[in-house]
């Protein structure tokens, strides 16, 4: 019979995002350094379901007080997720370890953990990325021009505006970094969080509520840092992340795909008119998955690369650069909510597997 921890690795990785097995056990590790082993037990028990502690505690075979106490405590060790109100029973469902339990531990991070996650991220970010990701690219207000036809979930100053609550929390991407001794001094409270995950964010120490102004000024200064603009993949989201190629975990891992634009979900990609290009170069720093460079003078576009963000947009001086909409068979599929994005990735997780299984059985019966 598997320990508790194994267990519980079998557990996330059933979870829309993944947590899968490696051959060194650097999984476990983090796992044990998180979770007591009670606390590993009762976290089985917690599925992605909002459900009260009463519905839970029959599963753990606790009573519902002592299930309503040790999942309060899991939820602020940022073990599991809980929405709590002053007007209902509060309502606890898994975290998933990315985007989740590792963005939650923000403000616990020290060289051995990330020593321990830079080992297992490149297993993770195997994951992130399929039909449908974690999460999407919107572009920056500037790169979109007059003709373009923008849905409002595409654009990041009316997702902000649908909000009703505002918090911002560090980038634990550029943390991590930070304690490596590497990555950037881009924006370092950049990571927005809107809604119900703001209130979980705010109980749990890991962010400060803001207004929507303030909001709205740190995507203004986003873009002027450069940063990639990546939303929860639905059109219904609770959170933007402010990204670099530099820190975020994301961005490196879509970097070393061959082509971005077929891995990343964004409705466009760049184009570009040599005939006003400058050569000025102001677009090749901008561009964080390198797919502009310098030749003869002028700025080249490998649109493979291009995951659309308009960033190279927004500093070009003379027009050569401008964003277009993708061809309707390329289009990504943007989820209606949160709950629809598990159940898509978790239905393209399931056919990625029984695709594999079947490749493996092809391939023994030769």
């Amino acid at each position: 019979m598997s320990d508790v921890y194994t267990q519980l690795r079998e557990h996330l990785d059933s979870l829309p995002s993944g947590f899968p097995s490696t051959e060194s056990g650097v999984e476990l590790r983090i796992l044990k350094r998180l979770f007591t082993p009670d606390e590993a037990q009762l976290a089985l028990k917690v599925t992605l379901k909002l459900e009260s502690a009463g519905a839970i505690a029959e599963r753990a075979g606790l009573s519902p007080e002592e299930a309503e106490v040790r999942l309060k405590q899991l939820s602020r060790k940022g073990l599991i997720f809980s929405i709590e109100s002053p007007d209902r029973e509060p309502r606890y469902m898994a975290a998933q370890f990315v985007v989740g339990i590792w963005e939650y531990h923000v403000n616990d991070l020290d060289s051995e953990f990330v020593r321990d996650m830079d080992e297992y991220l490149p297993y993770l970010g195997r994951e992130a990325f399929g039909r449908i990701p974690q999460l999407r690219t919107v572009p920056v207000g500037q790169s979109i021009h007059a003709g373009l036809e923008v849905l409002p979930y595409e654009k990041a100053e009316e997702i902000v505006r649908q909000q009703s609550k505002f918090l911002v929390a560090p980038c634990i991407c550029r943390r991590e970094h930070h304690i490596k001794g590497a990555g950037c001094d881009k924006l370092m409270e950049a990571c927005l969080v809107f809604g119900w995950g703001a209130e979980y964010y705010a109980r749990n120490g890991l962010g400060r509520f803001i207004s929507l102004e303030e909001t709205l000024e740190i995507i203004k200064k986003a873009e002027a840092d450069g940063l990639v603009l990546q939303p929860s993949n639905a059109q219904d989201i609770v959170n933007i992340c402010c990204c670099c190629g530099d820190c975020c975990q994301m961005l490196l891992h879509l970097k070393r795909h061959p082509k971005p634009a077929l891995a990343v979900s964004s409705p466009f990609i760049a184009a570009y008119d040599g005939d006003l290009c400058v050569g000025c170069e102001a677009c090749i720093e901008r561009c964080q998955m390198d797919a502009l460079t310098m030749a003869d003078g002028r700025a080249s576009l490998n649109t493979d690369r291009c995951i659309g963000c308009g960033l190279c947009v927004s500093a070009c001086p003379s027009g050569a650069l401008t964003l277009a909409r993708k061809p309707a068979e390329l289009q990504p599929e943007i989820p209606k909510n949160q709950r629809d994005a598990f159940i898509l990735r978790a239905q393209a997780r399931a056919a990625a597997r029984m695709d594999m299984d079947d490749k493996l059985r092809r391939h023994q019966r030769i």
